[in-house]
């Protein structure tokens, strides 16, 4: 039987979710921190909150889905936070991507209300989010993830259980060192085969069902041949997540040499204003090393 989910975070990929969620049926309750966010849902069926408190008092889980580990903090143990109105015996899943150790924090705080929690970070982009096709990497108790199944069924294809509390951030951190690392390898690639004289849309055809194929070539590689800089996922919030990277490979002892390097190529463009941009805008950075663009056009 499914109960009342309750949905915190309607930027980039929350509202896609928050959509799919109520395509598939279940009663759905939002809140976000910029009220007008939740009028499309409410438009779309969906029950609105005046706080996180009010939601958790309403639903039986609860999915956050916000920006930083701060921001998390807040919407689940702030003032008015979901651990002042959730009921004892629900499930609390974090979808945003925040620090392992935070994660194991917030749960100890919930579970001690006897409040369940599984982290579950996801990986599609905005495209995934609002076509439902997101990765999942949860972290948590098995029967737990049994229970947010449905739910998850409803926004992502590929769900994978990785293991106790926290290890869905960090399998989630895996996943951004490869984003950025294929992201530069993209870039490279890109301006070789633009000073190459090459077409690019040719080439990228000739190489994306080979070997060298990936996500981010098809999707990200595909956008910056015709300079379209419009985010599946900001610069911004990249940075926010290789910080998290970093910091967490500081504590392993792990050296991180190409992916620090991506930060701080991010770095040179969040300097320039352009952190709103995807984070295939990356190329820009190679491209004022190189004096040249690739593509179309300016910009």
């Amino acid at each position: 039987m499914s109960e009342t989910v309750g949905f915190i975070g309607l930027g980039i990929m929350g509202r896609g979710m928050a959509h799919n969620l109520l395509k598939a049926g279940f009663d759905v309750c939002v809140w976000n921190r910029t009220a007008s966010r939740m009028t499309s849902l409410a438009e779309a069926g969906a029950q609105t909150a005046v706080s996180p408190a009010d939601l958790a008092a309403r639903c039986g889980v609860i999915i956050t889905c916000v920006s930083d580990t701060p921001d998390v903090v807040a919407v689940v143990l702030g003032e008015q936070g979901v651990i002042h109105g959730v009921q004892e015996g629900a499930l609390v899943v974090d979808m945003s991507t925040i620090s392992p150790q935070t994660t194991r924090e917030i749960a100890d705080r919930l579970n001690e209300k006897g409040v369940h929690m599984l982290d579950a970070p996801i990986s599609g982009g905005s495209e995934g989010a609002a076509n439902g096709t997101l990765s999942i990497m949860v972290g948590g108790d098995a029967a737990q993830v049994e229970r947010a199944m449905p739910y998850l069924q409803a926004m992502g294809k590929a769900i994978t259980h990785v293991g106790g509390q926290g290890a869905g951030q960090t399998v989630k951190l895996v996943n951004q060192i490869l984003v950025v690392g294929t992201m530069l390898a993209v870039s490279e690639a890109l301006l070789f085969a633009e000073a190459g004289g090459l077409d690019l849309q040719k080439t990228l055809a000739a190489v994306e069902k080979g070997a060298a194929g990936s996500w981010m070539l098809s999707n990200r590689g595909s956008q910056a041949i015709v300079r379209d800089w419009r985010p599946g996922f900001t610069i911004d919030l990249q940075q926010k997540d290789l910080r998290l990277v970093l910091e967490a490979a500081d504590q392993f002892g792990v050296p991180l040499m190409g992916t620090s390097q991506c930060f701080h190529l991010y770095r040179t463009l969040q300097a320039q204003g352009l952190g709103l941009e995807g984070n295939h805008a990356m190329i820009k950075a190679l491209e004022h090393l190189a004096g040249f663009q690739v593509g179309e056009g300016g910009g």
